[in-house]
């Protein structure tokens, strides 16, 4: 039986049309026929997993949608190297081979990656099609499921290509993480602990003082970590949805980590990772601008040790090379990095008052 822990909302109401959609947080959704014929209502639906997700969950989803009006699964290789336009036109022939119409309904089953070229795929087809995420990664779970950022990496930097395009749902079915890597269920961590950094202080301690209960797993522990990065993440997208304003500050740690993702090459670190080197490099720098409180930085290294993240960029990442990266991503601004910052734990500020000293001084700290 389906358990369902926690529903929460992103509100996107507006005078002109309501594109609110549910989280729902639970055990056994995947497999659960109500839920998932509910979401489909009869539409058809294009499926897309990849090659590593879709041998463990999309038979069971598959089952659970029963006999909807027309279904073309896509199984694309897994890994943030395939996060590319050529997956966009692969999802695309394969929706357009099989005649479905705009009301089609496409299904994203597995972590960022493919949420993010499924979303992106959906935007495109027909000039609209929608779609619901069902995230297998805690990285997905948390991040990048909600909200609506949606594309493709370009030799150029990272989702340099894309649109804003909600999901219909999001339906988070903890059991997907007991099959999930220990190295991808670390990296989903680094997300984790990044809204108590810029938004929740109460939130930051209490992840400190579970650090042992989150490395295990423990059910309690994660239903609540991700309840509240939800619940984060979905007020500040209804607060912003576009990025002008607040919404920026869930960018903490990434102006560095994509960066660290270019010079390595995507797919060599984890995104996670790299964001988690990139939010120790983001506190020391609001410790020595003067804001931050330096006992933050060193209760981030804390964690990121006690649970495996990096605390610093590979040994091949030179100041240099990190501002060249840095220059192209899709933050920037008039021609300036704009970089997050903290003005105290649970607070954040954009800000283009950085230099490159400064850069140099929290790569080589």
């Amino acid at each position: 039986m389906p358990d369902l822990l926690h529903t929460l909302h992103v509100d996107l109401a507006s005078s002109a049309e309501d594109r609110s959609y549910p989280i729902d947080i639970g055990r056994g959704l995947i497999g659960d026929a109500a839920t998932c014929q509910r979401l489909i209502a009869g539409r058809g639906v294009v499926l897309v997993t990849d090659d590593q997700v879709g041998p463990l969950y999309s038979g069971a989803l598959k089952t659970a949608l029963g006999d909807c009006a027309q279904l073309t699964e896509v199984v694309l290789p897994a890994g943030e190297h395939h996060k590319d336009m050529g997956a966009i036109q692969h999802i695309l022939d394969a929706a357009l081979a099989d005649r479905h119409e705009r009301r089609s309904v496409f299904i994203a089953l597995g972590g960022g990656v493919v949420g993010d070229m499924t979303g992106f795929a959906a935007a495109c087809f027909l000039r609209g099609a929608d779609f619901i995420q069902v995230p297998t990664t805690l990285l997905a779970q948390v991040d990048s499921s909600v909200g609506g950022k949606t594309g493709v990496n370009h030799p150029m930097g990272k989702n340099l290509i894309g649109a804003f395009h909600q999901p219909l749902q999001v339906l988070i079915d903890l059991d997907t993480l007991s099959s999930l890597p220990e190295r991808e269920f670390t990296a989903g961590l680094a997300e984790v602990i990044k809204y108590g950094l810029i938004r929740d202080a109460e939130f930051f301690g209490w992840l400190i003082n579970n650090v042992e209960a989150l490395k295990a797993r423990e059910p309690d522990a994660l239903a609540l970590a991700i309840a509240r990065s939800c619940a984060i993440k979905a007020a500040v997208v209804a607060a912003d949805e576009r990025e002008s304003g607040v919404r920026a500050h869930l960018n903490f740690g990434h102006t560095f980590g994509h960066a660290i993702e270019r010079i390595q090459g995507y797919g060599d670190w984890l995104h996670g990772e790299a964001v988690a080197a990139g939010m120790v490099m983001a506190t020391r720098l609001s410790a020595l601008q003067g804001a931050l409180n330096p006992e933050v930085v060193e209760q981030l290294i804390g964690f990121n040790k006690a649970v495996g993240l990096p605390v610093s960029p590979p040994a091949n990442v030179t100041p240099e090379a990190l501002l060249a990266a840095m220059a192209s991503d899709k933050k920037v601004a008039a021609g300036k990095v704009r970089y997050i910052l903290l003005t105290q734990l649970g607070e954040a500020v954009v800000t283009e008052s950085v230099t490159e000293g400064d850069i140099a001084g929290v790569i080589d700290a």
